[in-house]
């Protein structure tokens, strides 16, 4: 999935510690920091390269300190995702971790995937610095605390009395999204869950293809703001052909930009970007428990309310 991602001009090298400690930490969230580093290493070698992924167990004695940052002493595992790309200057390094804030030109880009990656690696208990520099290239290193601890099973989680694994599905959906590298990791991720994708990059496209397809659409997940035709109205123009479509939207928007649509819509079904795909797939699974269409593989025992999720 990440060789597609990043495409065939840039070489993937993957080094592993094959005796790697144990962290605690959200698999799927982590899978979602190491796309987003990648495509943020892809955007940074447009003729191509190499991109880097190492794991390695670290123990630091003393403190030490990373761009200003202290990091306690302790065992911790490192997670590092190299590029042979253009680099930074020190004040694009100072902000990168800032919500919203992009060297990409409008349009390219929401300024929130490694604001992302920074709200999964504190949520973590871990660390993340940058080092790079001009025409020579960009490292990330991840510093997540090693514990212990053995791996949480489902059934142990049953006897914690904490909520089990979101089942998986096999409905339909609609993504409808403007950013070709989050779309692909969207669809990449519902389809591993085992639903059906269907996916369009904006609303004329997205009511072409509810047209073409015969089998049910359950939701449409659509960002709210996109060029030509924003999202509730995509959703208005679909409801006319397929008046059994849910819908959830997606923004990257604070509410002050979307007030004027949250007034006009009151009842919509939004999640906030960034978000990892176990909150997705739990805000899909709420709207069809709610609509009680969901099918969760023959198991009534699932068809309870799930939990909220907290947003990174």
């Amino acid at each position: 999935m990440l060789q597609r991602l990043i495409g065939e001009d840039i070489e993937q090298i993957v080094l592993l510690d094959p005796v790697l400690a144990k962290t605690k930490a959200d698999p799927g969230q982590i899978v979602q920091v190491i796309m987003n580093l990648a495509v943020n290493a892809r955007d940074a070698m447009p003729k191509g390269g190499k991109l880097t992924i190492k794991t390695a167990n670290t123990s630091f004695k003393d403190a030490v300190s990373f761009s200003g940052v202290a990091v306690p002493p302790g065992e911790y595992v490192t997670l590092s995702v190299s590029d042979t790309g253009t680099g930074m200057d020190e004040e694009t390094r100072n902000r990168l971790f800032e919500p919203f804030f992009t060297t990409k030109a409008a349009g390219k880009g929401t300024g929130l995937g490694l604001a992302t990656v920074y709200g999964v690696v504190k949520q973590s208990g871990g660390y993340i610095f940058a080092d790079s520099e001009l025409g020579k290239g960009t490292t990330f290193r991840i510093y997540l605390p090693r514990v212990d601890l053995p791996l949480r099973t489902p059934s142990s989680q049953a006897a914690q009395g904490l909520p089990p694994d979101l089942p998986p599905g096999s409905e339909t959906f609609l993504v409808v999204e403007d950013e070709p590298a989050f779309r692909d990791l969207l669809c990449e991720q519902l389809r591993s869950r085992g639903y059906q994708v269907l996916v369009a990059s904006n609303g004329v496209e997205a009511l072409q293809v509810a047209e073409q397809h015969k089998g049910p659409i359950r939701v449409l997940i659509t960002d709210v703001i996109m060029p030509e035709m924003s999202g509730p109205d995509l959703a208005k123009n679909l409801t006319k052909l397929r008046g059994e479509t849910d819908v959830l939207y997606m923004s990257g928007y604070t509410d002050d930009k979307l007030s004027n649509i949250l007034e006009t819509e009151p009842e919509l079904t939004l999640i906030q970007k960034p978000f990892s795909i176990d909150d997705l797939v739990q805000k899909i699974q709420e709207i069809l428990c709610r609509k009680g269409r969901h099918s969760h593989r023959g198991d009534p025992s699932l068809d309870l309310d799930l939990r909220n999720a907290p947003d990174l």
